[in-house]
């Protein structure tokens, strides 16, 4: 007997690309994206016209910087008045009685020592105020 020459199987791949195909879109159909931005912890603003309370319209201005006359550096200024950092505490624990939301702005000369800025926003967090803008002049 004689040995017949094998023939090589051929695998057909077209009906394999096709399930390939078949299952890349059923999976992209049927996946569910996540949002990022439900996820995010920001403040967002109020919607226009709504009614804001009379302590809202209320800011608390704070500078830190020079005297008046320019001779000491890091000086607080309360309401353009110069405070320690005691009456500066008093006064913000008086507004912390009225509204915890009320927004503090604190600007800071670029010659300003750091730890005047740390100090303000020490008793901003000590009375509770959370709502703090910090502004470089």
């Amino acid at each position: 007997m004689g040995r017949r020459p094998q023939e090589n199987p051929a695998l057909d791949m077209t009906p394999m690309i096709d399930v390939v195909f078949e299952l890349i879109i059923f999976f992209v159909v049927t996946i569910k994206q996540e949002d990022l931005y439900t996820r995010l912890n920001v403040n967002r603003p109020a919607a226009a016209g709504s009614s804001s309370s009379s302590s809202d319209d209320i800011s608390v201005k704070i500078d830190i910087g020079r005297r008046i006359d320019g001779n000491a550096q890091g000086v607080i200024l309360y309401n353009k008045r110069e405070v320690s950092r005691h009456e500066l505490d008093q006064n913000l624990r008086e507004i912390a009685h009225t509204s915890t939301k009320t927004p503090i702005i604190v600007t800071c000369e670029d010659s300003s020592p750091h730890k005047a800025l740390v100090d303000v926003l020490d008793i901003c967090y000590k009375n509770k105020l959370y709502s703090v803008s910090v502004f470089s002049m």
